[in-house]
């Protein structure tokens, strides 16, 4: 995944915590369980049959050092900065994926509102109640923000099995916006119970169909600055590796490396296979309107 090195980054939309205690306040709203893994992230999870995405209310920000907001802005400026920094290639995809979605109506008609991501590390307050680095990456609705611990993308490969790279981490950015258009389209409140067919699997298809539909025109979707797209070129091997990430999070991977079975019953956010035709769907197609999982 290549950007343009002359592209202007937009800092604005991504928000760092990392630094010191930051975040809203424990409230309402629907956490979508971990976003993109949810069921099972660590060990006593799979163990205890816990649902990470289910936050407690309270508890303290523990995040560890690291850049401030200052820091991204002043070490993010263009796409060459995001084609050598990690931190400046999740700004420059958040960019791209909003940038996508701003012109393009939500499945309601509605029109796309902005949301910023939020970068911690260790734990974090949200406007749905106190997280931790646990439960992987997830969208508040309470509070319209994405949030991130950077940690995850090791995790992907060393937990989960999964390959790796800039777009396995652009998949899993654009999976957790997807989220965020379907609370905006309102399907968000169809997304509930367990199981191989039930709504939380339905959702987390969805999100992942959504994360394909902007991958397909991620090169074709101009940076509202330059007018010019931000990502240059995506690869036959980038695409691989956002399936080859979507597959290792599939619930009967994860239930298979860490409980040594598969319970399709406890499902809530699909197999290996689902995800990765989903996604897959969105891709090819590049229509909204083809992500209708719940059809």
């Amino acid at each position: 995944m290549q950007f343009d090195d002359d592209a202007a980054l937009d800092t604005s939309e991504v928000e760092d915590g990392r630094g010191g205690a930051l975040g809203g306040i424990p409230g309402g709203g629907k956490t979508i369980g971990g976003g993109l893994v949810g069921l099972v992230v660590v060990v006593a999870s799979v163990l205890l049959g816990v649902d990470p995405g289910m936050f407690g209310s309270g508890g303290s920000d523990t995040s560890s050092s690291g850049t401030s907001a200052a820091d991204l802005a002043a070490d993010c400026r263009t796409g060459a900065d995001a084609n050598g920094k990690e931190e400046c290639r999740i700004v420059a995809v958040v960019d791209s994926v909003q940038a996508f979605w701003k012109q393009t109506e939500t499945a309601a008609g509605k029109r796309y509102q902005q949301a910023p991501t939020f970068l911690f590390t260790g734990s974090v307050n949200t406007g749905c109640g106190n997280a931790t680095s646990d439960v992987g990456p997830f969208y508040c609705s309470a509070d319209d923000k994405v949030y991130l611990d950077l940690g995850f993308f090791n995790d992907l490969s060393s937990k989960f099995g999964a390959q790796g790279g800039p777009f396995a981490e652009a998949y899993v950015i654009a999976h957790e916006y997807g989220h965020h258009v379907q609370d905006l389209s309102g399907s968000i409140s169809r997304g509930s119970g367990k199981g191989r067919s039930s709504g939380s699997v339905k959702l987390e298809l969805q999100a992942d169909c959504y994360a394909g539909v902007w991958a397909h025109h991620a090169t074709t979707t101009p940076d509202p600055k330059s007018g010019k797209p931000l990502i240059t070129d995506l690869t036959k091997d980038d695409i691989n590796r956002g399936l080859d990430a979507a597959a290792a999070v599939g619930d009967d991977r994860i239930q298979e490396r860490y409980q040594g079975k598969v319970t399709p019953d406890t499902w809530t956010h699909g197999s290996a296979s689902q995800r990765q035709r989903w996604f897959t769907t969105g891709y090819r197609s590049g229509r909204v309107a083809d992500c209708d999982t719940f059809g």
